[in-house]
């Protein structure tokens, strides 16, 4: 217990140091400049003997990488990759109540962007680790420790980066535990812990509509905007069918015990309403879904141009990408085609073996009475990078919280936030974890 207080007594000041460095990331057009965090987490490691490797795949754009096999460990067993990134969404400090990068503690929470997305689970694996290095408690398995640039844009400067130039580093893991699981959802006093075990194949799509230009005066039977808006229409009104994975219905199945009632497929985002926000994040992963998010085409009101374009962000369940993809172009018609910007693959893995049986252990060990399910995710994470080395990937990150908080929202939120409490529990977690995994 004395490694898991310590350990807990400085992970809200490194969450908090973490928050500081400003890794907004802006996308391709823009650098995140994730050396300096990153340079930090290797100094943290570095104080307790754990040397790091930096990469870069562009000027600023650093990931970590570093071995933690201490004596004692079973150097047989292949190791667990536990990944974190560095990264965060831009925020506008005119909406935040605090400066988003002051990393403050205000009323036992620390604020910032990063302070859920991800830096709290970056600070909660250093701590745990360098606590444990210090007093020779060597995990039960090697750690392969990475904190990857560019999450926050899709990872093709961070863990896709690495996957392709370096997948020696990443591809003897056979399991990993990253962000966006192991959370508490409290359900009629029941706390949930949510393992994430799968998360929705992405596809961002450009539609183009070529058309005859002319005078905005004179009747045109092949006008580019026409067409294009009306592919739009039918794409963004356009009713999915429900598709379930193993991952969805065990999360129904275990609501639907708790709330007492049945979760329609079809519907789950209305009947889940009363869990908050994340009943939108459920509701999301009932279907493939495809939601139109920009429109560009004309130059001048009284000109009918010769082609127009539109931004989809598209999103598949495991196992529906060919379906996704046949109905996308049923939708949009003869005259328009479309392009794919981005596209990457559904991440899913199974509820079952030594490593979920471990989670569960630690988290019941910590909260008595607790139930770990799994969900699926409806953004990414770099899961999806891990998973093409033929990782088995989950979420699992774990929180205990308020159940008042509403911490789906706080997702590149504005005013976000973690307990200081959480973080705490986290490490607790973690810390046995180790042991077990």
């Amino acid at each position: 217990m004395e490694s898991t207080t310590s350990a807990a007594a400085e992970v809200a000041t490194l969450c908090s140091e973490l928050i500081r460095f400003d890794t907004s990331n802006f996308g391709p057009d823009g650098a995140a400049g994730e050396r300096e965090a990153t340079e930090y987490v290797a100094a943290k490691l570095d104080e307790v003997g754990i040397t790091s490797q930096l990469f870069e795949s562009e000027p600023r754009r650093t990931s970590l990488v570093a071995e933690w096999a201490p004596d004692g460990c079973d150097r047989s067993l292949p190791p667990l990759l536990i990944h974190g990134h560095t990264d965060v969404v831009p925020a506008m400090a005119a909406d935040w109540q605090v400066d988003p990068f002051a990393g403050e503690i205000v009323d036992g929470y620390v604020w910032g962007r990063g302070a859920v997305d991800m830096k709290d689970f970056d600070a909660i694996i250093l701590s745990v680790i360098r606590q444990r290095q210090r007093e020779g408690r060597a995990p039960r398995r090697p750690i392969r420790l990475v904190f990857t640039a560019d999450e926050e844009a899709g990872g093709p400067l961070g863990s896709g980066w690495l996957a392709e130039h370096h997948p020696e580093l990443i591809g003897d893991c056979t399991e990993a535990i990253g962000e966006v699981g192991g959370f508490s959802l409290t359900v009629n006093d029941q706390r949930l812990y949510l393992i994430q075990t799968a998360e929705k194949g992405l596809a961002w799509l450009n539609l183009i509509a070529q058309g005859s230009a002319g005078h905005g005066s004179m009747r045109n039977d092949d006008n580019a905007i026409t067409e294009l808006a009306a592919a739009v229409s039918r794409i963004g009104s356009y009713q999915w069918p429900a598709r379930i994975r193993p991952a969805q219905q065990q999360f129904l199945d275990a609501v639907e015990d708790v709330l007492g009632v049945e979760v329609s497929t079809d519907d789950a985002e209305t009947t889940l309403a009363r869990l908050g926000s994340i009943a939108r994040m459920v509701g999301a992963t009932m279907a493939n879904t495809a939601n139109p998010t920009m429109l560009s085409g004309g130059y001048k009101v009284n000109v009918i141009p010769g082609q127009a374009s539109a931004g989809i962000d598209g999103r598949f369940i495991p196992g529906y990408e060919q379906e996704f993809y046949e109905t996308i172009a049923e939708l949009l018609g003869d005259k328009v085609r479309y392009e794919v910007i981005t596209g990457d693959v559904a991440v899913e893995t199974s509820f079952d073996g030594a490593l979920v049986a471990a989670m569960q252990a630690s988290l019941q060990t910590a909260d008595p009475g607790s139930l770990a399910v799994p969900f699926m995710m409806s953004a990414g994470t770099d899961a999806k990078a891990w998973s093409k080395l033929g990782v088995r990937c989950f979420g699992f990150a774990p929180l205990r919280l308020p159940p008042e908080l509403d911490f789906i929202s706080l997702f590149h939120g504005v005013d976000e936030r973690v307990p200081v409490e959480s973080l705490e529990f986290g490490c607790q977690v973690l810390d046995d974890f180790l042991d077990r995994a």
